[in-house]
């Protein structure tokens, strides 16, 4: 995995489990990688993973059966796309917006492409 400076490489895992799991790899009831197994393979401290795992288990994705390890919870793919949906609302809209306005772009244009898109 190629890391990014424009964001934090916990958040950047936390996003290839989403897409995981959005894309059917990590299916739901199914476990899911051991810490140490996505360290390993992203080449970052076990702390890193553990961390993203904890972000995972606080918006209810995953949970940790003690001893048996993480497992993607039942209803993941709907929480993310909740999670995404939000975070493109909140964050990606309005820059678009903005990008509108100081373009002198008129609604209806986008209107246009959007519908010519189907």
């Amino acid at each position: 995995m190629d890391f990014k400076n424009t964001q934090t490489i916990y958040l950047q895992i936390v996003n290839w489990v989403f897409e995981q799991i959005l894309s059917g790899t990590w299916k739901p009831g199914e476990r899911a990688k051991s810490v140490r197994e996505l360290a390993v393979a992203f080449e970052v401290n076990p702390n890193t993973v553990m961390r993203s795992y904890e972000y995972l288990q606080n918006q209810e994705i995953i949970t940790n059966k003690r001893g048996i390890g993480y497992f993607v919870n039942e209803d993941a793919p709907e929480k993310i796309h909740t999670i995404r949906k939000k975070e493109f609302m909140e964050q990606e809209v309005p820059e678009f917006i903005k990008n509108m306005k100081l373009l002198g772009i008129d609604i209806q244009e986008i209107v246009k492409i959007v519908n010519s898109q189907k």
